[in-house]
């Protein structure tokens, strides 16, 4: 699996740096940026104070709110002069998410007021890329970056947005910057860094489309795995989170978790949702462990954090599981985190059927 790293960060920067310095003879200020209200100008400068913004969260591990600094160019700084700061601010970004542990996440607000240095990454990039699209719009000048950055965008941090044909097109129109067939304008967007779920010794990490791609496919998608992990169940979940997430249907708070031990960044299981609550308010969980991190109390302490997350929703009534009948160690989680059995949930063929639990708030 390809990382959203520090590389990444300095290829789009100097793919948008490279287009803009064939027209810094022209008059930024005096331009329209594309459908934007702001100048090119002013728009290159957004571009590079958002660079430096996301290293100094990252950098400086802000966990409440945004670090309370703004950059300012000199009077007289030429078009040239705020690319310099460009490549600048995006090499100290490149350096901060190189150096920057996988575990550490610093405030961002949207949308669960958090993200990890893949996420400031993956942020940085698409500000780039975007504004150097509304700069080029307004001067008149053709860009387009690579349809595989584009889509991994996508896969990352507008994991909502039903993926489409062509990534570039699909990242301007979830961004309101352009117009899909079939599909209502956009007005107003958000990111969506993933969702992490705190428990006592574990983090509960929403998983999403990208890593989904990586872990169906056999590889790790970007976790680091105790021996013997992840568990075939996690593959599949990953497989049917990807099948939503094609379908336009996915909705990754109600997907699948990643969860990772606190005290040394490892992930031990998965735990996820089987898709959002239905009509009465009833979500269905399912998880798995690793061989190597069974009998530890992972896989319930787990479950108590994600139920309690869930039921905290105004449109969840209970949360649900099933076992096979056979399957005493699930049965012994799910009564620890406090499930009640409700039902025998009949098997086709000549199945013996599965245990039914349910949680009510």
């Amino acid at each position: 699996m390809r990382s959203m790293g520090g590389e990444r960060v300095e290829e789009a920067v100097a793919g948008a740096v490279a287009l803009l310095r064939t027209a810094t003879d022209r008059d930024w200020q005096g331009t329209r940026a594309g459908r934007l209200d702001w100048d090119c100008r002013y728009t290159a400068e957004h571009i590079a104070s958002d660079l430096i913004a996301y290293a100094g969260q990252l950098a400086g591990r802000a966990t409440e709110a945004y670090v309370p600094f703004e950059i300012t160019l000199d009077e007289g700084t030429g078009n040239e002069d705020v690319l310099q700061v460009i490549e600048t601010t995006g090499a100290l970004l490149a350096a901060t998410v190189r150096t920057t542990p996988r575990e550490v996440r610093a405030f961002h607000p949207y949308p669960f007021r958090s993200a990890n240095r893949e996420g400031f990454a993956a942020m940085g990039i698409t500000e780039v890329l975007l504004h150097t699209h509304d700069i080029a719009e307004g001067l008149g000048l053709a860009y387009e970056p690579s349809a595989e950055l584009c889509a991994d965008l996508l896969a990352r941090i507008f994991p909502h947005v039903q993926p489409g044909t062509d990534p570039w097109r699909t990242l301007l129109w979830a961004t309101g910057r352009g117009d899909l067939p079939g599909r209502e304008p956009v007005t107003e967007w958000r990111w969506r860094n993933n969702l992490v779920v705190p428990a006592e010794r574990l983090t509960l990490q929403g998983v999403s489309p990208a890593a989904a791609t990586d872990l169906a496919a056999g590889g790790d998608g970007g976790f680091a795995w105790v021996e013997g992990g992840p568990f075939q169940g996690t593959r599949d979940a990953a497989g049917m989170l990807l099948k939503a997430y094609g379908a336009g249907t996915h909705r990754p708070e109600w997907g699948v978790f990643a969860l990772v031990r606190r005290e040394d960044g490892r992930a031990v299981g998965g735990m996820g949702f089987h898709g959002a609550p239905d009509e009465d308010g009833r979500v269905e969980v399912g998880y798995d462990l690793a061989e190597a991190a069974r009998g530890k109390g992972y896989a319930t302490e787990a479950l108590r954090a994600l139920s309690a997350w869930a039921l905290a929703r105004e449109e969840v009534t209970s949360v649900f599981a099933t076992t096979e009948p056979e399957n005493s160690a699930s049965q012994a989680v799910i009564a620890r985190a406090g499930f009640t059995r409700v039902a025998v949930e009949s098997a086709e063929g000549d199945g013996a059927g599965q245990f039914a639990y349910e949680l009510r708030g």
